[in-house]
This record gives C-alpha cells, structure tokens and sequence, in this order.
C-alpha cells in the first residue's frame, strides 16, 4: 500500500489520537519514537487534527478530591415543550457558564444523548449542597423546558478519559463491612 494512501494517513492519525489519549503531555518526540514514526510526520498529523477540529483540546485528569470537590453527575430529562430559539442561542453562547462559575461549580462534560434522559452534565462543586443549587439554577433558567431531574454523586472515579485512576487499589475501601 503505498505510504500516502488515504488508509494509511488514516490508521497513522489513530495510532497518533492513541497515544495523545493515554497521555497528552507527551512530547512529539516520545510519540514519533514509541510509533517508529519521525517527529515531522506526528508533528504534521497533529497539527492536521488540531485544524479540522477532531482534537479540540487538551486537559489534565485531576484528583478533584484532593483540591476539596466533589464530582457530581446530571441526567436531565426535557419536557416535550418545543426549545424557543432565545434559550438554544443562550446555551449555544454559554451565558450559563459564567453563573455557574459564580456559584463554584466547574462544569466539565455536557452532552446531548439520545435515550431516557436527554442531557448529561458531568461538573465538580465543593459540596452537594452547591451541587444542589446548581439543580436549582438549571431549574429556574430552563422552567417548562425541564420534566426531570436527576442528581447524582460520583462516590470513585476508576477511570477517566482512558486512563486508569493510580489509586484505583482504594475502591476497595467502598465494599468492605
């Protein structure tokens, strides 16, 4: 297969994403050595992935319970009112954010799923009863839009964006009587 084929330049792009998803802190250098690639070639397939958007940032895994957070889990389920297009350019634009923020929640994942609920938001505050006005603030912003919400605290983290936690030996900790 010759080394420029749409294929090729393709698989090489994933083993680069992979080893970006184990560890994005490695330098160009380390990848191109670990892949038998040359560090031009992981520089480029990067940059080529930075400008069409598939890598959209980088971020460090914290251990959020050593910087005094806990991580809390969102499942909303929308009403079957229709979405007026004021409140879908507001979340499109963020202004949310900047409420939140306020209050000492970070918001980290938000996703819109197909299924029982149909936003998950992922987020860290200090404690559950910041988590909880939060809920309420989503709540108040979104009234008639929202017919269910649910809350829930993340007790351990196993594994987060592909990389498994070094304390993962304490789960052990949750189970025992």
């Amino acid at each position: 297969m010759p080394k420029n084929s749409y294929d090729q330049i393709e698989q090489d792009e994933k083993k680069v994403l992979k080893q970006l998803r184990k560890n994005a802190n490695k330098s160009i250098n380390d990848i191109a050595n670990s892949l038998g690639f040359s560090r031009q070639k992981v520089w480029r397939i990067v940059k080529n992935l930075e400008k069409n958007n598939t890598i959209w940032g980088y971020s460090a895994i914290v251990d959020e319970q050593k910087l005094g957070k806990k991580t809390y889990i969102l499942l909303i389920k929308r009403s079957n009112e229709p979405m007026k297009k004021e409140i879908l350019h507001k979340m499109a634009r963020r202004d949310f954010m900047e409420r939140i923020e306020k209050l000492g929640v970070e918001s980290l994942t938000h996703m819109y799923m197909n299924g029982v609920y149909d936003w998950l938001i992922y987020f860290n505050a200090p404690d559950i009863r910041i988590a909880k006005n939060y809920v309420e603030l989503l709540n108040r912003t979104y009234e008639g839009f929202v017919s269910d919400i649910v809350l829930q605290e993340v007790m351990f983290t196993a594994q987060n964006s592909g990389v498994t936690n070094p304390n993962i030996e304490s789960i052990v900790d949750f189970f025992e009587i």
